[in-house]
């Protein structure tokens, strides 16, 4: 697999990663398989897939406790990328930034992942009860203690988005020139898809200018893109499509000229291309330091992405992708 360079840091990793969460949170957990999740990660390594993407309150710790089965095997072939600042309480989910915290989680996800060495620590969200450069200081401070090699932050956006004329990074991005001013931004995860394409308008371009990677989370748009899932399919209670706007029967139902869009690209390159890849290849010609890290918890869903790594899309498909109609279906 392509080879792709992300970072002040200079961190190589496959072209596209392999998100871990479904495998243990967010999806429905009466559909996951330990084993098979285990031969996925697997399969994703031999591959070239080589980012694994993880965070301590997937489950909460059982995904990084599963990573780590196969780190203690294949610690080499791996980036481990895990991420800290979120709890799971029994009613909500919290912030906590403190440092002293941060410091404990790091080393409480070093031994899950039976490791040494988490490859980038990823600010999940930052507390808004901590100045964001106290929390960013004890991650720098990982750094220089030599538990972590580089740092990054998961972006959030406002909910209106570039169809609405609002930026919707503008928060983001002055988060991101504070900690700058701390210690090197390495990477920053954010949404990006073919139904989700805000991060184009000031996010990606700020991380061009600095060298800095974008892992662009949801890059099937949860599921959607692929075009496996059907108006009207009902989700499991502990599924987070079963509270997303854009997955109920009406608003799936609206969006299929999307997955048409997609269909029509992908039947151009030869009946074996699939719209998930068409939507992944999308995700990679935005640019060299992009790396799409979609979801899989099945051998077959990885090999089908790894593949999306070769499709080339052509500019007659580009422009056809981006006349696409705005997806329907927000969190508002």
């Amino acid at each position: 697999m392509e080879r792709r360079t992300i970072g002040a840091a200079t961190l190589e990793v496959g072209a596209v990663g392999l998100g871990c969460m479904p495998m243990s949170w967010g999806y429905s957990t009466s559909r996951q398989r330990g084993d098979e999740s285990l031969r996925t990660v697997h399969r994703a390594l031999d591959l070239g897939m080589t980012l694994l993407d993880t965070a301590d309150m997937y489950g909460p710790f059982t995904n990084e406790l599963l990573l780590g089965r196969v780190l203690k095997e294949r610690r080499a072939d791996a980036f481990v990328s895990t991420k800290v600042g979120l709890l799971v309480g029994e009613q909500h989910i919290v912030a906590n930034g403190r440092p002293g915290y941060v410091k404990r989680a790091c080393d409480a996800s070093l031994r899950r992942l039976q490791t040494d060495v988490i490859d980038l620590y990823q600010l999940h969200r930052a507390d808004p009860e901590v100045p964001v450069e106290e929390t960013w200081g004890a991650m720098a401070d990982l750094v220089r203690a030599g538990k972590v090699r580089a740092l990054g932050l998961c972006a959030v956006g406002v909910r209106e988005g570039r169809r609405t004329g609002t930026r919707r990074y503008d928060g983001t991005i002055r988060q991101l020139e504070r900690v700058q001013q701390v210690f090197p931004v390495s990477a920053v995860e954010a949404e990006l898809s073919v139904w989700s394409p805000q991060a184009l308008d000031a996010l990606l371009p700020w991380c061009a200018a600095r060298g800095v990677g974008l892992l662009a989370a949801m890059p099937l748009g949860n599921g959607f893109l692929t075009g496996t899932l059907t108006p009207g399919e009902g989700f499991e209670p502990d599924d987070l499509r079963a509270r997303h706007p854009r997955f109920t029967a009406e608003m799936m139902a609206a969006n299929q000229p999307i997955v048409a869009g997609l269909r029509r690209v992908a039947h151009r390159h030869g009946d074996a291309v699939t719209p998930a890849q068409v939507a992944l290849s999308w995700v990679l010609s935005q640019g060299p330091h992009v790396v799409p890290v979609p979801g899989a918890k099945q051998r077959r869903w990885v090999a089908e992405n790894a593949a999306a790594s070769v499709l080339r899309l052509t500019p007659e498909d580009l422009t056809e992708l981006a006349g696409l109609p705005a997806a329907q279906g927000s969190w508002d």
